[in-house]
């Protein structure tokens, strides 16, 4: 979800204030997926790189976080949507560590929509833990080494048993992934529209659905 501070700057607004009209955005992204039939939605919304920005402006964006999960608790549990953190939660302050995994709990068997929220997150970094993962249970003797797959490792990562993503759109015109879903990618198709997030609107995820229709995914079949 990228842009949210360009946008801002752009119309003479503080910097934070992006954040808070790119969570606005995001709802409005949301229930389009949630209209659409979309299974699993995938925001990043925090890397493990945000931590390195100034005091005030990661104050604010766990303040929106900590804000979206009161207000949107219920919502969640009405709509049946399953809620999942990729990312370390350990570093997050008590309460908002609380509010994830209660969140997470509540929902863990809903299955009209999953939706992952990339909260200090890396894709390296889940790759390192999933690595770790298993040489810990190659040494206890729980698997083997030859039992080391590509399938076992998606089994270690925070997306275990989620499908691999179809389309992955970043917004702000950068052609980069930051670290996003390193692994899972693999075959994803991309798009990178020129607007900043908090113009993301329906119509716009509908121009990026159209756009992926187009496409002829072949997995490397020729």
């Amino acid at each position: 979800m990228d842009g949210n501070r360009r946008w801002a700057v752009s119309r003479g607004m503080p910097k934070v204030a992006g954040h808070r009209y790119g969570a606005k955005a995001m709802e409005e992204v949301l229930e389009a997926c949630r209209d659409l039939g979309v299974k699993t939605v995938t925001l990043y919304a925090f890397s493990s790189e945000n931590w390195k920005r100034s005091k005030d402006e990661v104050d604010t964006l766990l303040g929106i976080i900590s804000e979206y999960l009161e207000t949107r608790a219920a919502e969640f549990v009405e709509n049946k949507t399953r809620f999942i953190v990729l990312g370390d939660k350990s570093r997050f302050a008590p309460k908002i560590r609380e509010s994830l995994s209660s969140l997470e709990e509540r929902t863990k068997n809903f299955e009209n929509l999953t939706l992952n929220i990339a909260l200090s997150y890396d894709g390296r970094e889940e790759i390192a833990m999933a690595v770790r993962e298993i040489a810990a249970d190659v040494k206890a003797g729980k698997t083997g080494i030859d039992s080391i797959t590509p399938g076992l490792i998606s089994g270690y990562l925070y997306t275990k048993g989620q499908q691999d993503p179809d389309l992955i759109i970043r917004t702000s015109g950068e052609q980069r992934l930051s670290g996003f879903l390193l692994w899972q990618c693999s075959y994803a198709e991309f798009y990178f529209p020129s607007f900043h997030f908090p113009d993301f609107t329906r119509e716009k995820l509908l121009d990026a659905i159209r756009e992926y229709s187009k496409r002829e995914r072949r997995y490397g079949k020729g």
